[in-house]
């Protein structure tokens, strides 16, 4: 009987993502290591080298590097939030207010 329990929990986890909405971002300057612990502090877990996850929201990670100009590369990483309507916007103001880099 526990796949039937099993089934029963991943068909309840499904309809709850279903009302989920998906927001992508990217943000230049950081690594995808100080990104994950940014959203570390914000609640999550880190599930996998490229995911993070918390009760009511998810993050998907990816790098690369971009050119600015003809001679200056930055890492930019490209984050797929996913998560309630009620918290993902808040979430990843606070993530952006994190992440944001002033020059010096």
């Amino acid at each position: 009987f526990p796949s039937t329990n099993s089934s029963s929990g991943d068909a309840e986890r499904m309809s709850a993502n279903e009302n989920w909405v998906r927001r992508e971002r990217s943000f230049r300057g950081i690594s995808e290591r100080l990104a994950i612990n940014y959203l570390e502090n914000l609640g999550a877990e880190q599930v996998d080298d490229d995911h993070v996850e918390a009760d009511d929201w998810t993050a998907t990670l990816s790098s690369q590097t971009v050119g600015i100009g003809p001679s200056v590369s930055l890492t930019q990483v490209d984050l797929i939030f996913e998560g309630d309507p009620g918290v993902i916007d808040s979430l990843i103001e606070r993530f952006a207010q994190k992440a944001m880099r002033a020059g010096g």
